[in-house]
């Protein structure tokens, strides 16, 4: 096979040994895979060998399969820091296609002897389940789809389900199922839903595939985290101009990368730990700072930032009135609920935090952080929300942070959240629109979308006080801007925050 451009321009790239005998099929070939297990899964198969090669699916874009196909599986890293950039290309990826054009292959790589790991990282959406209930979106078409139709499953839960029944019927070798979304024992969760998959299916297969799936496979949790914006023609610019060839698809990424995973795999595993992976029993803990720690926390930075037309994180928590709002969540209403885990000091793990939120040359958009919140804060606010209240206290800042996104995603009518907030993305955007164009008050939208929505979960739906301090939030979002909603949650603003932080305009 001819070389392209870009594999004969790397230098020593050819004198590498070509990428070994696939062993894990990924599902979601983002630029987060791309920039965390595969720099993982390179460096592991560069230290010890092994056939970890990865066959790496898409859902339904063919732009990074294609690209990847033309650039011989290459692609480009590059860590963005003030104090420079860095650039590697990892050798991992055995082949890439698209699920969507080509479901049957999607089973037949799950299914393969060849391969003992199925890798996720599909965001949480790609669980099609219900967050009130934790079980499958029984109503969603794609997951009814994958239930009539064997031969061309649409879901990853559909997709892996299929691919055990391969296994089961051709060669009953096991396979362990990893998750690297941001999921609560996302191990555990999985498994939940391909169990319950498999037992809507017909009786007879269900008894076979919940019998191999009982002894044949494995689903241990995992915390992974690295911030990685989307890629942008400043990115392939920089590697044109650095490097000395044309990528597609390079990826930006920030030079922190963690991944905590719980040893449990039925297969054999690559020795992840060669890239600095950390195999621990507290994965529980660990994923909790990071849902609540780092991402709640981080949703705030968003939502506040997009409203004051914030377009980057960096330049949301430059502003003193946010950083002092973030670390005062951070400390006060995140942290109490988390088990913190034993090798880990809170006061470094906070400052390495607002470190890389000020990372200005990676340029992380608000808007990016801030979308998907009907999902993402389902899994972030509810449990120390429900703690604090029960202690006795008000979460105020876990009111605002839902008030800012309401904010942000439904505005009360009159009202223009600003481009930043019109740029994100949500799966309840429509509805949550069509409620706020009903609603009279702060309160009359936080009523519907927490209590008879269930935006938060049952328990938060009936808690009247929260959503009723969220409704007043969103009332003085809307008439006084973000500046003024932070002082009322009891955050000190300064002077120089005032200044520098203007309330949103409405619209005439």
């Amino acid at each position: 096979m001819a070389t392209s451009p870009l594999t004969a321009a790397i230098p020593g790239i050819l004198r590498r040994p070509a990428a070994p005998a696939p062993g894990i099929v990924h599902l979601g070939l983002g630029n987060f895979h791309r920039a965390h297990q595969a720099v993982y899964t390179d460096a592991a198969i560069t230290a010890n060998g092994g056939d970890w090669g990865i066959i790496g699916v898409a859902s339904r874009s063919t732009t990074i399969p294609d690209a990847m196909h033309v650039q011989d599986m290459l692609y480009t890293v590059v860590e963005i820091s003030p104090a420079g950039s860095g650039f590697t290309v990892p050798r991992v990826h055995t082949d890439a296609f698209t699920a969507a054009a080509d479901p049957d292959r999607v089973t037949k790589a799950i299914g393969d002897a060849g391969t003992r790991i199925v890798s996720l990282t599909v965001t949480e959406n790609g669980y099609n389940y219900t967050p009130a209930t934790g079980s499958l979106n029984l109503q969603d078409p794609a997951i009814r789809h994958d239930l009539a139709h064997p031969g061309s499953p649409q879901t990853p839960i559909g997709q892996i389900v299929r691919g055990l029944q391969h296994r089961s019927r051709s060669h009953g070798e096991p396979v362990a199922i990893l998750s690297c979304d941001n999921l609560a024992d996302n191990g555990h969760h999985t498994q939940r839903l391909v169990r319950e998959f498999a037992s809507l299916l017909p009786a007879a297969e269900a008894a076979e595939a919940l019998a191999f799936i009982d002894a044949c496979t494995s689903f241990p949790s995992s915390m992974v985290d690295r911030i990685v914006p989307a890629t942008t023609d400043h990115y392939r610019r920089m590697v044109a101009s650095h490097r000395g060839y044309d990528d597609r698809i390079p990826v930006a990424a920030e030079p922190f990368s963690m991944w905590i995973i719980e040893d449990n795999f039925i297969s054999g595993r690559p020795t992840w730990e060669d890239g600095g992976a950390v195999f621990s029993d507290e994965v529980a803990g660990y994923e909790q700072l990071k849902v609540r720690l780092l991402n709640g926390t981080h949703s705030l930075i968003a939502y506040l930032g997009a409203l004051a037309g914030a377009v980057t994180i960096p330049e949301s928590v430059s502003h003193p009135s946010i950083e002092l709002a973030a670390r005062s969540v951070l400390r006060h209403e995140y942290l109490p609920s988390v088990s913190v885990p034993r090798d880990v000091d809170v006061d470094a793990y906070e400052e390495e935090l607002f470190t890389r939120w000020r990372n200005t040359a990676l340029g992380h958009r608000t808007s990016q952080v801030g979308s998907d919140g009907s999902v993402k804060l389902r899994q972030r606010i509810p449990l120390p929300a429900l703690q604090m209240l029960d202690d006795g206290g008000m979460p105020q800042l876990l009111a605002l942070t839902t008030a800012a996104y309401l904010a942000c995603i439904a505005p009360l009518p009159g009202f223009d959240p600003g481009p930043q907030a019109h740029a994100m993305e949500d799966p309840a955007r429509a509805m949550l629109a069509g409620l706020a164009a009903g609603s009279r008050s702060g309160h009359d939208l936080a009523r519907k979308v927490i209590g008879d929505h269930h935006l938060l979960g049952e328990e938060l739906a009936e808690r009247e006080a929260f959503i009723l301090r969220t409704g007043e939030f969103i009332d003085i979002i809307h008439t006084a801007g973000p500046l003024a909603a932070i002082a009322e949650a009891g955050t000190p603003v300064s002077l120089a925050s005032a200044r520098a932080l203007q309330p949103t305009r409405s619209t005439p």
